[in-house]
């Protein structure tokens, strides 16, 4: 596993970094050597946010990325409840295709993965990003739903190539939009 450390409106100390590389090295026998962890620290600016000190990560595995993000008041608990964060989707993604392995399923793991690099924001748009569409099922699309945390997720379906999105419905379960 290979871990990049940033900071953002903060410096990070060569204690910290210790720190964070010790706790996400909880990872590292759970994931595959090739790995690539990107860990960002930032401070928050806003005075009436009392929870200031995030920690973000991005995990590009040869299947999903996992992304978690974590506030706290203290920057080595921010640490520790991502770190808690992503041990539980990675396993949670283990499982998952251990189960799917289990029943005969030849494509348990078809590295398709979104590929995130936010971009310099203009006037009106906040933050921009760029992944790659890779063919998947609607079900392997729920799977990175649910692993990077967001509420709807972005694919080319391997059925009929079009861009399709599934999205989590407030009244529970997903949805699938196609175009026609």
């Amino acid at each position: 596993m290979r871990l990049q450390v940033k900071g953002k409106n903060v410096d990070v100390s060569d204690s910290i970094r210790a720190y964070a590389e010790q706790k996400l090295g909880k990872l590292d026998g759970r994931l595959h050597d090739l790995t690539v962890v990107e860990l960002e620290l930032m401070v928050e600016r806003n005075p009436s946010i009392a929870q200031n000190q995030v920690a973000e990560a991005t995990v590009w595995t040869k299947g999903p990325v996992l992304r978690a993000r974590e506030a706290s008041t203290d920057m080595k608990a921010s640490i520790d409840q991502l770190t808690e964060k992503l041990l539980r989707q990675v396993q949670h993604y283990r499982d998952r295709r251990n189960r799917r392995a289990g029943r005969g399923s030849a494509n348990a793991d078809d590295g398709g993965g979104v590929i995130v690099t936010p971009e310099e924001a203009e006037q009106q748009i906040v933050k921009s990003k760029q992944f790659s569409v890779k063919p998947m099922t609607a079900e392997e699309a729920v799977l990175q739903l649910e692993l990077i945390g967001h509420d709807f997720f972005v694919f080319r379906s391997a059925d009929s190539d079009e861009i399709n999105v599934v999205y989590r419905r407030k009244a529970g379960g997903y949805g699938l939009i196609e175009p026609v």
